[in-house]
């Protein structure tokens, strides 16, 4: 069998196709201002990374804040649903999910089974989101691929307070003017990202078996900053970006073989 799941977020379009549970084909570009346009483009890029066509998909299932708009998709689950199955999915030991995007974050806790406990969502600020450090890497004049490293070669912490994109972007300019290192001052702001984020993660509670997901798993100096703060390790797969396409695809395959 054959599914595929599309995960229409904020910023990023992604899809996996999946095959008798293993992955064959991905796709990922930006959202931009054309959620449904940027589903039937990813789709088509998915389908062909994978070697199938239209006619040989038994469901496609969408999630993200843009799924009303995938038209074409036989079912839709929310975020947070696919973020859990997702993890699960590629990883058997995760209990406690951090679903990190564009514009919010999630602490997600799974029962020993898979399924969703509880969860916690920030999504009034993205001072704990993929935005806001990009806003803090162009304020640094450093790519954000650059982001983790620079932190890592910290010498000291350089306290950061504010969450606000606009004045964390003021207090950067001043801690440069103050003569700060782009390498303290990037730690500052991944330590400060890392706080709030368990702070949300500590109203689920705080269990082994820790995965992030999103694209922000690629910032080593995040994950680094998230692992001190909470003293557990923080997985990050390698599909980290395909995280909540995987888990829709997941649910279409389940569903697909109740129905048959």
């Amino acid at each position: 069998m054959i599914t595929v799941g599309l995960d229409s977020g904020n910023q990023n379009t992604r899809a996996v196709v999946l095959k008798d549970g293993k992955i064959i084909g991905r796709a990922s570009g930006m959202t931009e201002f054309d959620a449904k346009l940027a589903a039937e483009k990813i789709f088509g890029i998915a389908l062909a990374s994978a070697g199938v066509q239209r006619e040989e998909i038994s469901a496609v299932w969408a999630t993200g804040a843009g799924r009303n708009m995938v038209v074409f998709a036989d079912g839709r689950i929310n975020e947070v649903g696919s973020a859990a199955r997702g993890a699960r999915f590629l990883n058997p030991d995760a209990n406690l999910v951090i679903d990190l995007g564009a514009e919010g974050c999630r602490a997600i806790r799974l029962t020993p089974d898979g399924k969703v406990k509880n969860y916690e969502v920030n999504d009034k600020c993205a001072s704990g989101a993929g935005t806001f450090i990009e806003a803090m890497a162009r304020t640094l004049q450093i790519n954000i691929e650059e982001m983790g490293a620079y932190s890592l070669r910290h010498s000291k912490e350089v306290p950061m307070n504010a969450q606000c994109v606009v004045f964390a972007e003021s207090e950067v300019i001043s801690l440069i003017h103050q003569q700060e290192t782009i390498e303290d001052i990037a730690y500052g702001i991944h330590v400060g990202i890392a706080s709030r984020v368990v702070s949300l993660i500590r109203r689920v509670g705080v269990v082994e078996g820790i995965q992030l997901i999103g694209g922000p798993g690629h910032n080593e100096g995040l994950v680094y900053c998230m692992q001190r703060e909470l003293g557990k390790e923080v997985f990050v797969s390698e599909e980290t970006d395909y995280i909540s396409s995987i888990g829709a695809a997941s649910y279409a395959t389940e569903y697909e073989q109740k129905e048959v």
